[in-house]
């Protein structure tokens, strides 16, 4: 049914559950108009990764469970608003949600064509919930339109990755753009990170790849370099991705189960991608549960797949996504692009990051002789292939704890690689 945003809005109760998709898949109009409202008293509201500040969660009544900590969360927590994280992977907020069971499902999407409305940016987690919030008629399926939003696809049968008219209780037309995340000038640290891990990558190989100067600046060589006939399976779809696919260096010959095709479960980028996306049938857009899968991502031919860290100690254990236990951005899909690929014989997981930080006009070394008390490991030492720094590569897959110990130490900063390699010549055999 449409409705103007305003009867949308009332549409939600003082005391109401409501969850949206993380990121691209945020219904932006809604969630702005929301905010104007004061009168909840208790709405608990799930998504996460905000692009952008609403005001709803500064009201009053109103409290967030968030999946995944950007910018906005983070300040969200420091200015004293009702926020909590909740730690999970990317596809098990399937199960989370399904559990939770909210009783209004709101999603942003493309314009309806024929009857169906293109699910667009994001499939994610929250496919099947909003499927089911369409058939309970105890439940409301709110979906936000826009022309700015691309139509994309999925794959059929059974993923089409849509909407039908007639699933949807409210449907609301605005002229909301998706949020833009430009292509920033890398560093020269990014630079020498992306060259040592762009040696991985060979003529057939399939990527994944994520947000950040790194990664952007690997699809840049590769679509600049001699290598080509690459395959992409990747939880984010990115401006890098598409400028491999322009590049004439994408064939999707990966020999696994999404033969011929791109894979994503979301995507973010600058306008051109959101444009190029658009009616796109190279790309295909599918819950997170399938292309989080590390036996589906071990299925490809030559996986490679790039992560970043915030820090790593001399056992190999990363921390991704925490600062001093705080929650600083989310666990997402790391571990499943970590480990899927050690599950083939040719699959490699690279984990890239600075060397240091500077903190109050401090260099810190990311790489520590063992993390500080009440660090939260992201993902396990066992899990854990190849560590990228600007200084070199440490392998690790294979090596004893010494041996590991002691390649992370050589890839630290100048600095503190004596103190590094002389806690790691004393580590212990066993």
């Amino acid at each position: 049914m449409r409705m103007e945003m305003a009867q949308a809005v009332a549409a939600i109760r003082p005391s109401d559950t409501l969850a949206v998709p993380l990121g691209p898949g945020v219904p932006g109009g809604f969630m702005h108009a929301l905010g104007e409202r004061d009168d909840f008293t208790d709405l608990q509201i799930f998504g996460a990764l905000m692009p952008d500040l609403y005001q709803v969660f500064v009201r009053s009544g109103v409290h967030y469970r968030s999946g995944f900590f950007g910018p906005a969360e983070r300040f969200l927590r420091d200015s004293g608003a009702s926020i909590d994280f909740v730690p999970a992977d990317f596809r098990r907020f399937e199960p989370v949600l399904h559990h939770l069971e909210p009783r209004v499902m709101a999603t942003a999407a493309a314009l309806p064509v024929d009857g169906w409305v293109s699910l667009s940016l994001h499939a994610g987690a929250s496919v099947s919930e909003l499927h089911m919030a369409g058939a309970d008629p105890s439940r409301v399926l709110l979906v936000e339109v826009s022309e700015k939003f691309p139509r994309t696809y999925g794959l059929g049968p059974d993923h089409m990755h849509r909407l039908h008219v007639d699933e949807i209780d409210i449907l609301v037309e605005t002229d909301r753009a998706p949020f833009v995340i430009e292509e920033l000038p890398p560093t020269a640290a990014e630079i020498a990170i992306a060259e040592y891990a762009a040696h991985y990558v060979h003529d057939g190989s399939t990527l994944q790849t994520g947000i950040g100067g790194i990664p952007n600046q690997v699809a840049k060589m590769l679509a600049m370099g001699p290598n080509g006939d690459f395959g992409v399976h990747s939880e984010m779809f990115t401006t890098g991705l598409m400028h491999l696919h322009k590049a004439g260096k994408v064939s999707n010959r990966k020999g696994g189960a999404f033969d011929g095709i791109s894979v994503t479960t979301f995507a973010g980028g600058t306008p051109e991608l959101y444009s190029w996306l658009n009616e796109n049938h190279d790309v295909r857009f599918l819950p997170v549960r399938m292309v989080n899968s590390p036996e589906y991502i071990a299925r490809n031919r030559s996986m490679v797949t790039l992560n970043g860290a915030l820090a790593i100690d001399l056992a190999g254990q990363v921390v991704a996504d925490t600062i001093s236990g705080k929650q600083f951005s989310g666990i997402g899909g790391h571990e499943d692009f970590v480990s899927g690929p050690s599950l083939s014989a040719d699959g490699r997981s690279l984990i890239c990051l600075p060397a240091t930080s500077t903190i109050n006009g401090e260099l810190v070394s990311r790489i520590l002789p063992k993390l500080p008390s009440g660090s939260v490991v992201s993902t396990p030492r066992h899990q854990v292939d190849v560590i990228i720094t600007e200084f070199g590569v440490a392998e690790l897959q294979g090596r004893t704890i010494r041996e590991r110990s002691i390649a992370l130490a050589h890839v630290a900063h100048p600095d503190v690689r004596d103190d590094l390699l002389a806690v790691a010549q004393e580590w212990p055999q066993d």
